[in-house]
């Protein structure tokens, strides 16, 4: 007590309220689990202890935010709560009005809770919809006139015991502080309110994805922050889908995937596939997601500079798809589509980032008895790919930055060669098959070249007029993207000399490309560079010891189509859900199309085929048909190839409004009943 009386009495104020506020939601959680804890599926200890305290940093950082404006405003003498009435009743007013806020919030929160058994999120606004029905529902569920009284109760005593604090410490001795000592105060002060509000010391402050840490659903639900999830919700939760829409596309869907138990009715779009080329018995699989691994920079498009010696070998005795594309430009895109077999047509922001809908089946979880590894060298909490990862994977090894002896280089975490040997380090201790994704980011500004680079060494003698003639922006990102190809190399290196190596599929490709000039080496470059494919192109490459003929492939194919053709490879049956089919499955080979989408807020949607590209506005302005390869790409085709451009514009439309859909009929879930 002697201690806090030697603080200001603002500081003196706000320390004990937000000790106090942030106690009571704390309070609050533990009546949460009482209530709604399932007996027959308990929480384990560790589970229920890790809610609890991410919880508590939830709460804390709600009440930072509560209290910022009179930790500011507070210390000016004319607003001070502790100089006059006025002030103080201005002050307790506002922290009233706040708190009521969160009490109204905490009890719809439990009632959408005890109705839907989930937190009250932004779709709980479609109710409002129908506010008069809605309305009579509550009235008829719920116990309103009691719950209302303890709500005017509740607030009554927050008024009462908050007045009360402001009284007690204006009665208090006011401590005398000299300028460095207020100085020093206010420094300290705002230090811990910055701490208490990121709440991490990493390069990422909490957020909503560190809740997703458990495979139990009740453990991410017992985390939450009501107010916290509702506005971290918002701020994705305008993107819906037009359920007309997608029944009007239904059956050319249908029969793009391939769907037998065809229903309009429920919108079905379940398969049950059986591998058609299987290389192996239980295979390993180490998936390798390239940073910005542009297909026209690259030394398999015949760019003079070589800058990618190993892709190149490892493409020529492997299988080698030459026109992959990618739906988007964006990394954390790339991802939940590599998860997903989904293009990410969230408009704001990404999908990773919206908590409803990171919860997905995806074909990961069909590799039965394979240990899970995720290797990136930042963090995960970059794109809040995090919860993506930890609820659409089955008992994943998520590995980051801090699991790595290996120093960290930059922004991005530990370069990408210390991220492969790492990831080596890790996979020649499993002793069952696993399913691995290592992650690259090094090829990206500032372009850090590590110290120890074992054994590279950086081109000098080239220039930058020379680089830019080739498709790069600079020497350094050259030099660059040939570090990424060479930590390959040294990474198959050490895998070949491992036990795994024999038994294992590894598969390479880039998350995107890059928008730019795509060189004077490709051929059709400019047309390439005129519609933007290069920032969608990059190689596709299947590369393991156990693939007896190497093969190149022409055929148009996309992203969403990458975990269906490696779980064919190796021999797993799986489920698909979404729009992914397999690269080899030749009842395919007749309409294969790669969906585009340049995301804002009338987004460009297209469709890519060997020889056309059809691009809109999804308002349908600006539509055309671009011929790839003419020496004209910018101009319209569609009306002497009308029946191609229609074709390919219902297609288009269809996977847009069917990846708008799937996602929130695609959760785990509701798939197992």
């Amino acid at each position: 007590m002697k201690l806090l009386l030697k603080l200001p009495r603002l500081l003196r104020f706000l320390l004990l309220f937000t000790v106090s506020l942030t106690l009571l939601f704390v309070l609050t959680r533990v009546i949460f689990y009482v209530v709604f804890n399932d007996p027959s599926s308990p929480l384990i200890m560790s589970d229920f202890l890790k809610s609890m305290w991410l919880g508590l940093r939830f709460d804390l950082r709600m009440v930072v935010l509560m209290i910022l404006p009179m930790y500011i405003l507070g210390g000016i003498k004319y607003l001070s709560p502790f100089s006059y009435t006025y002030a103080r009743y201005f002050w307790l007013t506002y922290l009233s009005l706040i708190f009521a806020f969160f009490v109204i919030f905490y009890v719809f929160d439990f009632g959408h809770y005890s109705y839907l058994n989930t937190r009250l999120d932004f779709t709980a606004l479609r109710f409002l919809e129908n506010a008069s029905i809605s309305g009579e529902m509550v009235w008829e569920s719920y116990p309103v006139i009691w719950i209302s009284i303890a709500i005017v109760a509740i607030n009554g005593t927050f008024i009462y015991l908050t007045n009360k604090l402001l009284i007690k410490i204006l009665n208090q001795s006011r401590p005398s502080l000299t300028l460095l000592k207020g100085f020093l105060f206010g420094f300290v002060s705002f230090v811990i309110l910055l701490v208490a509000g990121y709440s991490k010391f990493s390069q990422y402050p909490l957020r909503w994805s560190e809740a997703a840490f458990s495979k139990h659903p009740f453990a991410t639900q017992l985390t939450y922050n009501p107010v916290h999830y509702f506005f971290d919700t918002w701020k994705n939760g305008r993107v819906s889908y037009d359920e007309d829409k997608v029944r009007a596309y239904y059956p050319l869907m249908a029969d793009y995937l391939g769907v037998k138990d065809i229903n309009a009715t429920s919108l079905n779009f379940k398969r049950a596939i059986k591998p058609l080329n299987p290389i192996g018995n239980k295979p390993n699989i180490v998936i390798v997601i390239l940073e910005s691994f542009a297909s026209y920079k690259s030394t398999l498009s015949g760019n003079p500079l070589n800058p990618s010696p190993n892709m190149e070998s490892l493409a020529k005795s492997g299988l080698y798809f030459k026109n992959y594309f990618t739906p988007a430009t964006g990394t954390a895109r790339s991802i939940y589509c590599t998860v997903t077999s989904l293009p990410d047509v969230e408009l704001k922001g990404t999908s990773s980032r919206n908590p409803l809908i990171v919860n997905q089946h995806s074909i990961a979880q069909d590799f039965k008895g394979y240990a899970k590894a995720y290797f990136i060298g930042g963090s995960a909490s970059w794109g809040n790919i995090r919860g993506m990862l930890n609820q659409s994977m089955d008992n994943l090894h998520l590995y980051e930055e801090d699991s790595y002896a290996s120093p960290r280089t930059d922004v991005w975490g530990i370069s990408d060669i210390d991220l492969f040997r790492e990831a080596n380090k890790a996979l020649k201790t499993l002793t069952e098959p696993f399913f691995s994704i290592i992650q690259t980011s090094g090829n990206h500004r500032p372009y850090t070249i590590p110290d120890e680079s074992y054994g590279f060494k950086v081109r000098t003698d080239v220039s930058e007029k020379e680089v830019l003639k080739y498709g790069f922006h600079s020497v350094d990102e050259y030099n660059s993207f040939r570090f990424m190809d060479y930590s390959v190399g040294h990474f198959m290196e050490l895998a070949r000399q491992s036990d795994y190596y024999k038994n294992t599929i590894f598969v390479f490709w880039g998350d995107h490309g890059i928008s730019a000039s795509t060189g004077q080496h490709v051929t059709s470059g400019e047309g390439r560079s005129k519609l933007d494919l290069g920032a969608l192109r990059v190689p596709f490459v299947i590369y393991s010891p156990l693939i007896k003929t190497p093969q190149i492939y022409d055929k148009v194919v996309s992203e969403v189509d990458a975990l269906p053709t490696i779980a064919s490879l190796a021999n797993i049956s799986y489920t698909a859900t979404t729009l992914g089919r397999d690269m080899f499955d030749s009842r395919f080979d007749n309409k294969r199309y790669a969906f585009s989408i340049t995301h804002s807020p009338n987004p460009l949607i297209g469709l890519i085929s060997e020889k056309y590209y059809y691009r809109t506005n999804a308002d349908g302005t600006n539509a055309a048909l671009y011929e790839i390869y003419s020496d004209t790409p910018l101009k319209d085709h569609s009306k002497e190839n009308e029946e191609i451009a229609n074709k390919m514009r219902d297609l288009t439309y269809g996977i847009f409004e069917t990846s708008k859909y799937i996602p929130h009929f695609n959760k785990r879930e509701e798939l197992k009943k």
